[in-house]
């Protein structure tokens, strides 16, 4: 399974309207570079791989809503099939979560799948967020 992390900066991000959570296209993208919570702030900041073969430059829409319940924020999303069509997704260990409605590309949070994966022609890898990629309280 992997594991959940935020950017430092997003924290800022959210107390400067940087993200509207409801709103605002949140994506997903796939990379080998080793995230660092505290340098790591906009999408330039962190290496994607390269598109082709089932991948999309830029990543996939999670389909974000928002809600609040008892001073509770919850982001939730759709969860993210990726599958590798006409050969091999080119190597990558991180899931990155980033606003692509932010002028900066803004970077909210990464999962950490604890080795390099590669899908194979006709492999699926599914981003599976559960009841909500992330709570705020």
């Amino acid at each position: 399974m992997a594991t959940f992390n935020k950017f430092e900066t997003f924290i800022g991000d959210v107390g400067l309207k940087v993200h509207n959570l409801n709103t605002d296209t949140l994506k997903c993208y796939l990379t080998n570079a080793t995230p660092s919570a505290s340098a790591d702030a906009v999408k330039t900041d962190l290496a994607e791989i390269a598109a082709g073969n089932g991948y999309t430059a830029g990543g996939d829409d999670v389909t974000n809503t928002y809600s609040e319940t008892a001073g509770v924020g919850t982001l939730a999303g759709t969860d993210i099939v990726v599958t590798a069509s006409g050969g091999a997704i080119a190597d990558f260990r991180y899931v990155v979560l980033y606003n692509d409605t932010a002028a900066s590309d803004n970077l909210i949070a990464w999962w950490d799948y604890g080795s390099t994966l590669t899908l194979n022609d006709g492999d699926s890898l599914t981003i599976d967020f559960g009841a909500s990629i992330l709570t705020i309280s």
